[in-house]
């Protein structure tokens, strides 16, 4: 998304100012996306499949909807391979790894108000 994407964040007019924050939270918010910037932040590629594993819960729907969004707005890359079967990886892009230091002080605030009883492989490497 960019900040001429009216459709997407609902903006009526142009002149309209767009928060930052709602920016923010549009492109990394919702129930998957934070969770799949993390994932594709430890590793240089991920196969769709590997991504998938590591979302308890996701649908193939829900992730390849996430995918094309994040991809959209920039934050990741896909990357397809001319072969047979056909390979597709994903990576940060430089714009996603921009985002990474935000998530992670996001969850070091997440394991100060929530405790000790908070359980994400990822974000257990933070604290």
């Amino acid at each position: 998304m960019n900040f001429d994407g009216e459709e997407k964040l609902n903006i009526k007019k142009k002149e309209e100012l767009i928060c930052p924050v709602r920016y923010f939270l549009e492109v990394a918010g919702g129930k998957w996306k934070s969770s799949i910037l993390c994932i594709l932040s430890d590793c240089e590629c991920h196969r769709y499949s590997r991504i998938k594993r590591k979302l308890n819960g996701i649908t193939n729907t829900m992730l390849a909807k996430s995918l094309k969004e994040l991809e959209a707005d920039g934050m990741l890359e896909r990357i397809q391979y001319n072969e047979v079967p056909p390979r597709v990886e994903y990576k940060l892009t430089e714009k996603g790894e921009g985002i990474m230091p935000i998530l992670e002080d996001m969850a070091k605030w997440g394991f100060k108000n929530v405790g000790e009883d908070a359980f994400c492989g990822k974000c257990n490497s933070i604290k």
